[in-house]
Formats: C-alpha cells, sequence, structure tokens
C-alpha cells in the first residue's frame, strides 16, 4: 500500500507521490516567537515531526522548513514592555522553543528561516504583485492584495467571497479598495522603535504576515512543493493568503498537498494564549517526563482534536510503562525492520493511511502481549525499531520504569549541534552578543563548549 494523505484544498485522501522522485520538499508555518511555547504548539511541531520521520522511514529524502515570524505587533510590544531590542527578544524565545521542543524529542527541520532574514525577497514579490495588478499602496502607506482580482480566493478555506463578505468588518480610514483586502506591507508608526521597520520603494515599514511565508517556501523550496502544513486555525485566513500571492504572483499552484494538525483543548476551548488557557511545555515537563508527553501527543491522530487533562497524561504514562516493561523483560535484538513481518506490516498499513498513529500505536501493544508470551528478543527489537519511527521507546527500560529516564528532559543531540551551528555563525558574522548569549543558553542546558582552532566541541556537563 502507498502512502495517503489528507490533502485539506481537495478534501480527500490522496496517494501521494513526491514532485521529485524520492525527495519530498515540505513548508510548515512555525512559531511567532514572544513567549515560551504551548503545548499546542509543542502538538503542531509533534505531529510535523511524526509525518517527516515516517516519511524518512519510507527511503524519501526530505527537506523540511519549518519557518520563525520573528517581527510582527505582539512581538513588537513585548520587547518595547521588557525594555529590550527586537533580536534579543526574538533570539531568547528562539533558543527556549529550541530547549523545550528539543526535550521532546522533536528533530530539527533542515531549514528554520526567520522572517527578518527575507526582507528584500517578500518586498520582491510584494512588487511582482504590484506590476500584476494584484497590489497597490494605500492612502494609509500600507500596500495591500486586492483579494477580488485573485480569481481562486477561497478555495483552500472553501469561504465564497460572498461568505466573507457577509462578516467583514468595515475598514474605516485604512485606505483599502475592498475591506477583504489584506496587507502586505505595513507602513511603519512614529510610536514604533527603530528596529520594527525597513526601508523600501513604499517608504519605511515591515512585512505583513502571510507575505513572510509566500517569501520563505518559495525561496527555500521553490514556487511549487509537495506539502505546506501548519496548525487547523491557519487554514483561513494565513493559509488561502499565501496561496493568493504566490500563486497570484507565479502562476502555479504553491503546494500538492496541505496538511493541517487538530488544536489542543482544555475545557472545550481551544488552547491558546489569547484565551490565556495553556500551559507551557516546560510547565507540562514539570510534571511528567518527556517521553510521556510525546506518547500523549503521539497517539492521538494528527488531524484530531486532543483532550489535555492530568488524567489523559496519567493513562499516557502508565500505557508507555507497559510497553517498556516488555523490552526491560526482554532486551531487544539489535533487528532490521521486515516489514514483511505481520506486525510490521500491520504499522505500516496504519502509518500510511495518512499517519494513522493511533493504529500503529495499537501495533505495538500487541507486539507486547506477544513478547510476553514468547520471550522472543528478535520481537523486542522489532518493538523497539516501529517505536523508533514515532520517536518512541528508545530509552533504557530500566531507568524509564524506574521514574528517572536518563536523558527524556535533556535538549536532544541534534538541538545541540544546531545551537552550536548558529553560535558558529554569529560569531563568523561578528555577532559576538549572540554567540554569547547561545553560549548561556547552551550551558543553562547543561552543555559545556569547548571551542579550538578545529572548530567548536561540546559535553553534557556532569
Amino acid at each position: 500500500m502507498s502512502l495517503r494523505i489528507h490533502n485539506t484544498l481537495t478534501r480527500v485522501t490522496e496517494a501521494f507521490f513526491p514532485i521529485e522522485p524520492g525527495h519530498v520538499r515540505m513548508y510548515v508555518c512555525g512559531m511567532t516567537i514572544y513567549d515560551l511555547c504551548h503545548i499546542g504548539h509543542a502538538r503542531m511541531m509533534m505531529a510535523f515531526d511524526v509525518v517527516q520521520r515516517w516519511l524518512k522511514a519510507g527511503g524519501l529524502r526530505v527537506t523540511y522548513v519549518r519557518n520563525i515570524t520573528d517581527i510582527d505587533d505582539k512581538i513588537i510590544k513585548r520587547a518595547v514592555e521588557r525594555g529590550m531590542s527586537i533580536r534579543a527578544l526574538t533570539d531568547e524565545m528562539i533558543g527556549a522553543m529550541q530547549r523545550d521542543i528539543g526535550a521532546l524529542g522533536i528533530e530539527p527541520p533542515t531549514l528554520e528561516p526567520r522572517a527578518t532574514d527575507y526582507v528584500p525577497q517578500m518586498l520582491r514579490l510584494i512588487g511582482e504583485l504590484e506590476d500584476l495588478g494584484l497590489a497597490y499602496k494605500a492612502s494609509s502607506g500600507d500596500v495591500n492584495f486586492a483579494v477580488r482580482k485573485f480569481a481562486g480566493y477561497g478555495k483552500l478555506s472553501g469561504k465564497s467571497l460572498d461568505e466573507l463578505r457577509a462578516g467583514e468588518r468595515v475598514a474605516v480610514l485604512d485606505g483599502k479598495q475592498d475591506p477583504l483586502d489584506f496587507v502586505l506591507w505595513k507602513a511603519a508608526k512614529e510610536s514604533e522603535p527603530p528596529d520594527a521597520k525597513w526601508p523600501s520603494s513604499y517608504g519605511p515599514g515591515r512585512p505583513g504576515w502571510h507575505i513572510e511565508c509566500s517569501a520563505m517556501c518559495g525561496e527555500t523550496l521553490g514556487d511549487t512543493f509537495d506539502i505546506h502544513g501548519g496548525g487547523a486555525d491557519l487554514q483561513f485566513p494565513h493559509h488561502e493568503n499565501e496561496i493568493a500571492q504566490s500563486e497570484g504572483a507565479h502562476g502555479k499552484p504553491l503546494a500538492r498537498f496541505w496538511v493541517h494538525n487538530g488544536f489542543v483543548r482544555l475545557d472545550n476551548e481551544k488552547m491558546s494564549k489569547s484565551l490565556g488557557n495553556f500551559f507551557t511545555i516546560r510547565e507540562v515537563l514539570a510534571k511528567y517526563d518527556a517521553e510521556t508527553v510525546r506518547f500523549f501527543l503521539v497517539r492521538a491522530h494528527y488531524r484530531s482534536a486532543l483532550n489535555y487533562s492530568d488524567v489523559h497524561l496519567d493513562d499516557a504514562r502508565a500505557s508507555l510503562r507497559r510497553l517498556y516493561t516488555a523490552l526491560e523483560a526482554v532486551p531487544a535484538a539489535t533487528v532490521q525492520v521486515d516489514w514483511a513481518n505481520p506486525f510490521a506490516a500491520r504499522f505500516k498499513a496504519a502509518m500510511d493511511e495518512d499517519f494513522g498513529t493511533p493504529e500503529a500505536v495499537a501495533v505495538l501493544f500487541d507486539l507486547a502481549s506477544e513478547i510476553n508470551k514468547t520471550h522472543s528478543a528478535q520481537l523486542s527489537g522489532l518493538l523497539q525499531a516501529l517505536g523508533a519511527c514515532l520517536g518512541l521507546l528508545q530509552l533504557d527500560p530500566a531507568a524509564f520504569l524506574k521514574g528517572r529516564p536518563a536523558t527524556a528532559g535533556q535538549i536532544t543531540d541534534a538541538a545541540v549541534d544546531t545551537l552550536v551551528a548558529q553560535r558558529a555563525a554569529a560569531k563568523l558574522a561578528r555577532d559576538f552578543a549572540q554567540a554569547d548569549c547561545l553560549r548561556k543558553e547552551l550551558l543553562a542546558a547543561g552543555i559545556e563548549l569547548k571551542d579550538s582552532p578545529a572548530g567548536t566541541s561540546w559535553v553534557r556537563a556532569q
């Protein structure tokens, strides 16, 4: 059975084949980085961590791009409140994010572009849209996208222009030609700090949120790529507007598959910072080990709503212990997965049907039951190998069952390497303040750096 993925654009589950044989290009909208990440953010990043792991398990090369929005109204407001530069705030929050999601075993993407590094590309794209008559400069100084001039608007969300018009808010003194139009370039305000604006032919200002992703995904993956992902809340207006910008400029489909994960809910409300009903990843990890949290997130299907509660996490911990108990009783042999094995074949069939983790996890429990009956080291090895496809069951069983999995709460080696590389790049650019900031962040995570003429090595503090 070949891989099938639910495509939000077509609203059906379709057979997936990459545009370039053997190579998948995937873009996922990442964090707007002004505060600590909460468990809802972790759910999004975990969903696409599992996606890219399974694609790789199928022998595909994956170029995974997950952006960082490091300029917007909330970031500016928080930097002003804290009396610091925007760059200092976003550097701090990026470091915190990488530590927190690294603790959950979420692998770094291939590329993690920051919006502020792509402003020239954004301005170039805005210029292309203006030349095509799809963008205009308003009397306010903003540059807006003319929604009604793009024929395909609404195809992702299924919203017609008439439906959108019925729910619109009347634009007052903003210079829009139509209330549905959205901003591409925001004119600078005198009240904003100097580091919140860039020069342009339209006057000083900063990019709108939607144009950031169109420019970054186009620059890193090309005009058309395989998968565009993000949380379900981004389907409209963010992803709808991305399509309008990118396809309006280039006349090509932006992505073949659109993939959206469901929300984490608390008391039947979407977990969000705006509602104030959220738990940060750090708060959750203070009560539960990292693999339990990962298991809680992974065992639910990525498109389903996920209810957060201590009861559900307690159940996840008890369930995970049952799997580790089987591995402790029968030490695993090292095995290569034989996908013809009945357990492996069922696991693969589940994952190939739109990343069906609930059914795949059920296979793991069936395997554990068989291990308890047969005491087969080969089956223990298979259990561990299939668990690895989900980022699970890679700790020492005895340590996990004693409640002190030695590496569960630590930043991963891959995340450390990413931060070390970022520090090296900062030093090369003579941004010594940023390099020092990264060294301190690594030290806080228990990582000691050793610089030498040959490069930088690191060790975990004892």
